[in-house]
């Protein structure tokens, strides 16, 4: 039953409130833009509470979906978020969970960023669904956001197999009013009573695969005929389009109101509902692919059809569209032919400005004390990771050399080190740390590797709006435990007044032919006093 009360919210929110209206039992995941506020929304949510619904954060991605498939494996519903970056971490368990298959619903929630605003690659996670041979739902607004996510639980149990929520930028940062329904109760405790398909030895994992491949066609029948696929009829044959997503609104609202001739197929469920595809390819001359990310599709048409064919898609590869970055209203319009306002012909706006650190924040003086050390050994090479810390590439400091992906610092800093560099610093966040860098350090202390490590411990996951990290507290406890020399485990405070001294702690543990460890700690400025 809808409730008439209309709630205006982002595409991520209307993806929480749709899980926790589905029945969910917890939720779990990483913070990464474009996906935290997911999760922010159901631990600021009364409602959630109210449910118990677990909620906090996992130390990383891969983590948190073997957790949520420990909730799902009991017969409960759970969530997993996570940005497109993160989906890389959480692949081992995500690709395996479709081997396995779920118990109680289990969906994963992922937000692409394509135009990378705030992420390293813009990687489609569409690519991992069909890879997994599992369902992925792509809504095209927020209301879809949310009711196909309480449909998506209910497929996720009707199939056994983990379900994709695959959302972009633009949907997940934007608002609009949602009609909700009235919740439904929380699954109650069901294990399985037999559980040899989670067991994924080589002689169970053959015939679980051989089941799941023997699925795709029923997953196919079912995307065809759920309602999510809809087949617009258009007058003019002249031109088919196949929207995929956030893609179909981009593409209504470049008609400026007035109605759509063209023949539409609006995608929303994968795999492709293939009598659909047919039938605008049969009736069309040509066909314009509107996909928000990589051309998957259009690819995947092209190697599909007869080749002489293929000057009759449109596209990305076709250069009717950019090869990169997000689609929006003029971009597809262009695609189609429309009339569009020259860009030379736009009124000028705010020149862009860089990012940078916050006035105060510990890392600008830690990037200071390691800048004055360099005026005295000249050429170094410094190993950053991911987090507010990896300003430090840009001017004034202009302080680190790499930033590759989660934890990279420390292991690439020891494969530097073993081609001979010194030294090779890595600057690593307490977040970071303990998602990605405890693995690499460990390496760093069996091998005896020449690096010294400065961890950069602000006691939160500033960087995505200041979650909560496993770090706090514990970092120095933690790098003993790995094997760190408690006479090279040091502690600094970076602040101008003990700059001096804290570079020379620094000198000492660059030029000791070892592991050394140096946790700068103090309290990141924006968020110390919710903290």
């Amino acid at each position: 039953m809808k409730n008439k009360k209309i709630k205006l919210l982002l595409g991520d929110e209307a993806v929480a409130l749709g899980a926790i209206d589905a029945g969910i039992s917890g939720i779990y995941g990483y913070p990464g833009t474009p996906s935290t506020e997911i999760i922010t929304f159901v631990q600021r949510s009364k409602k959630a509470k109210e449910k118990k619904i677990r909620s906090a954060w996992s130390v990383n991605e891969k983590t948190s979906m073997e957790e949520a498939l420990g909730m799902s494996f009991a017969g409960k519903r759970a969530m997993v978020t996570m940005k497109h970056v993160g989906l890389n971490v959480a692949a081992d368990a995500f690709v395996n969970s479709a081997i396995s298959g779920v118990n109680g619903g289990l969906v994963i929630a992922v937000a692409d960023d394509p135009s990378m605003h705030s992420s390293q690659n813009e990687q489609d996670s569409r690519f991992y669904g069909k890879f997994a041979m599992i369902p992925v739902l792509e809504p095209s607004t927020q209301q879809e956001a949310y009711d196909l996510t309480r449909y998506a639980f209910d497929l996720s149990e009707k199939v056994k197999l983990p379900v994709m929520m695959r959302l972009t930028t633009r949907l997940a940062h934007s608002r609009s009013g949602i009609k909700t329904f009235e919740a439904r109760e929380q699954n109650r405790l069901d294990a399985p009573t037999e559980s040899s398909r989670f067991i994924l030895m080589p002689s169970n994992a053959r015939g679980r695969y051989r089941s799941l491949i023997d699925a795709q066609s029923n997953l196919v029948e079912i995307s065809a005929t759920s309602g999510n696929n809809t087949f617009f009829e258009g007058e003019d044959k002249s031109l088919g389009v196949i929207a995929f997503g956030i893609a179909y609104t981009y593409l209504m609202d470049s008609f400026k109101g007035k109605p759509n001739p063209y023949p539409t197929l609006k995608i929303n469920q994968y795999p492709l509902p293939n009598n659909m595809v047919k039938k605008i390819f049969d009736e069309c001359e040509k066909v314009l692919i509107l996909e928000e990310g990589y051309p998957i599709y259009e690819e995947l048409l092209r190697n599909n059809i007869d080749l002489d064919a293929n000057d009759n898609i449109k596209g990305r590869l076709s250069g009717d569209l950019p090869r990169t970055g997000e689609l929006n209203t003029d971009l597809v319009a262009k695609g189609l032919g429309l009339d569009v306002v020259p860009e030379e012909e736009l009124p000028e706006i705010v020149e862009n400005r860089p990012p940078a650190m916050c006035v105060g924040c510990g890392h600008r003086d830690l990037y200071d004390e390691l800048n004055e050390l360099t005026k005295e050994i000249g050429d170094r090479k410094v190993f950053a990771d991911i987090g507010c810390y990896t300003l430090g590439a840009l001017p004034p400091y202009e302080a680190i050399d790499t930033c590759i992906d989660m934890g990279a610092s420390i292991t690439m800093a020891i494969g530097a080190a073993d081609a001979g560099i010194f030294p090779a610093i890595a600057v690593i966040g307490d977040s970071t740390f303990t998602h990605s860098g405890i693995t690499g350090l460990l390496d760093a202390v069996n091998e005896k590797a020449n690096i010294t490590v400065l961890i950069s411990d602000n006691y939160t996951t500033a960087m995505t709006g200041g979650q909560s990290t496993a770090a706090t507290g514990r970092i120095a406890e933690i790098c003993r435990g790995v094997g760190v020399e408690e006479d090279h485990l040091k502690l600094i405070v970076p602040l101008k007044k003990f700059m001096k001294e804290n570079v020379d702690i620094i000198r000492n543990e660059v030029n000791y032919n070892g592991v050394s460890v140096i946790i700068a700690q103090r309290e990141c400025v924006k968020f110390y006093k919710k903290m």
